[in-house]
């Protein structure tokens, strides 16, 4: 295969871990510049199906209110798969609550990505 159809290939997981990146540094605007205009996330509470938000406005408070409320937040990849637009990250979610007590989950994340940004976030987690 070309360097240059690889690359290609790639694009889409390395756009995904750039996001995971600014995640871990709580970076909303970056974690927002790299999801369309008409980006969907599917978060993981509550049980069963999670709450689905619609557009870049109602991602991005969702992500400010999360890393208001979780400011030691981190995630950790464990794996990754790509297949053309889409990815999937096996992650470890670390966080610390108001009573200094640490917890974590584990999960996992499938991206979509259109025109070269993440259009879908769906996350899924253990427990």
């Amino acid at each position: 295969m070309s360097p240059i159809r690889m690359a290609k290939i790639e694009e889409p997981l390395r756009l995904v871990l750039r996001f995971n990146e600014a995640f871990n540094h709580h970076e909303v605007a970056a974690m927002m510049a790299l999801m369309s205009d008409d980006c969907i996330f599917e978060n993981t509470a509550p049980a069963p199906d999670g709450t689905v938000f619609r557009g870049k406005e109602a991602v991005t408070q969702f992500w400010l209110d999360f890393f208001r409320a979780s400011p030691q937040a981190r995630i950790t990849i464990e794996e990754t798969l790509s297949a053309g637009f889409r990815c999937v990250i096996r992650w470890r979610y670390d966080w610390v609550d108001a009573a200094g007590k640490e917890g974590h989950v584990r999960g996992v994340d499938l991206f979509r990505v259109k025109d070269g940004l993440i259009c879908e976030k769906l996350s899924y987690v253990k427990g």
